[in-house]
C-alpha cells in the first residue's frame, strides 16, 4: 500500500515536503488559463471565514469543499453538471485562492465554519463533497452533526494522514511542527518550482493542463498551506468514524503507470482506502481511473456519473 499513501500525501502538502533541488523559476501564468474563468454564481457571500459562491436554487443542497491550496475553479465541470438540479454552495477556505490567511488552528476554524453556513443557511441534510483536505473536512463535520448531515462524498480524501496510520499519538504533534516550519523556511522560487513539479508528476495526467493549474495554486498563502498540512498531520479521526450516520461514498483515482513501481493494482489501492475507513457503518469505495490526484479534472464525465448515480440515491 506504500504507493496508495505516497500520492495522498505528496496531494495534501503539494510538493510541500519534496527536496527542493531544482531552482526552476516560477512558470509565468498563460494569458488565457482555461481553468481560471469561473461560472458566475447566482450569490455570492461570507460565512464564518469562508467565502461561498450559490449555484442554483432548487433541489437537495451540495456543498462543494475544495482541497488544499484549491478554489472553485476546481469545481467548474461538476458545477455546469448539476446547478439546475441541486442547490450548490462552492466554497473557498481562508488562505486559498487569494483569501485572507486564517487565524488560529485551520482545520478546526474550517469545520466549525462549514457547521456555521449549514446553521446559519438552515440546509437541510446537505451532501457534503470534499477534494483530498475537503474530504477530510467532510468526515470531520458529518462526525459532529450526525444526522443532519444527508451525504458525504470523500474525492481521494481520507480520514487520517496516509503514511502515518501507525504512528503514535505523541509523535504526530512534532511532524506537524517539522511540516509547517519546513513550509515557512521554503523560497517562493523553490516552492513554485515544487508545486509544478507536483501537479505534472502527480497532480493530473496531462503536462498542459498541469501548467495551467500550477499559477492558480500557487494564489493560496503559503505559509497557510503550510498550517493545514500541519493541522493534517496532527490529526486522526478514525477513532470518530462510527459516529457518521450519513452514507459515505470514497472515490480513489488510480493510475497503473504510477503504481506499477509497486505492482500495486486498483483492488490494492480500493482495499487500502476501505480499511482505512471501515468503522463509518455506510461506507462505499469506488476507484477512477485513469486518474491522478485532481480526478475532477482528469475525468470530469466519469466523476459525474459517479456523483449522480449516489446523489440520485440520496
Amino acid at each position: 500500500m506504500k504507493k496508495a499513501s505516497l500520492l495522498f500525501v505528496l496531494a495534501l502538502v503539494a510538493a510541500s515536503i519534496v527536496p527542493a533541488h531544482a531552482q526552476v523559476p516560477s512558470p509565468a501564468a498563460p494569458a488565457a488559463n482555461r481553468f481560471a474563468a469561473t461560472i458566475e454564481p447566482a450569490e455570492r457571500f461570507e460565512s464564518g471565514g469562508l467565502l461561498v459562491e450559490r449555484h442554483g436554487s432548487r433541489g437537495r443542497p451540495v456543498i462543494l469543499v475544495p482541497g488544499l491550496a484549491s478554489g472553485p475553479w476546481v469545481w467548474q465541470e461538476t458545477i455546469r453538471q448539476f446547478k439546475d438540479e441541486f442547490t450548490l454552495y462552492v466554497v473557498t477556505l481562508p488562505g486559498f485562492d487569494g483569501r485572507p490567511a486564517p487565524t488560529g488552528e485551520p482545520f478546526e476554524g474550517a469545520r466549525a465554519a462549514l457547521r456555521g453556513l449549514i446553521a446559519e443557511r438552515k440546509l437541510d441534510k446537505p451532501v457534503i463533497i470534499g477534494h483530498s483536505l475537503g474530504g477530510t473536512l467532510a468526515y470531520a463535520v458529518a462526525q459532529d452533526l450526525g444526522n443532519g448531515i444527508g451525504g458525504v462524498v470523500a474525492l481521494d480524501g481520507l480520514p487520517v494522514f496516509p503514511g502515518t496510520e501507525n504512528m503514535p499519538p505523541q509523535q504526530r504533534p512534532q511532524a506537524a511542527i517539522n511540516v509547517r516550519n519546513r513550509m515557512a523556511a521554503s523560497r517562493p522560487d523553490a516552492y513554485a518550482a515544487e508545486q509544478r513539479q507536483y501537479m505534472r508528476g502527480q497532480g493530473v495526467l496531462d503536462i498542459g493542463k498541469a501548467d495551467d493549474i500550477t499559477p492558480l495554486l500557487l494564489r493560496s498563502d503559503r505559509e497557510a498551506v503550510g498550517a493545514y498540512v500541519a493541522d493534517l498531520l496532527a490529526l486522526d479521526l478514525r477513532p470518530g468514524l462510527s459516529k457518521i450516520s450519513a452514507p459515505v461514498l470514497v472515490v480513489a483515482p488510480f493510475y497503473q503507470y504510477d503504481a506499477a513501481q509497486d505492482a500495486l493494482t486498483v483492488a490494492d489501492k480500493v482495499e487500502h482506502y476501505r480499511m482505512l475507513v471501515e468503522e463509518i457503518p455506510s461506507v462505499e469505495v469506488v476507484p477512477i481511473a485513469p486518474s491522478r490526484h485532481f480526478l475532477m479534472i482528469d475525468q470530469p464525465l466519469a466523476l459525474a456519473g459517479i456523483l449522480r448515480r449516489y446523489l440520485d440515491r440520496r
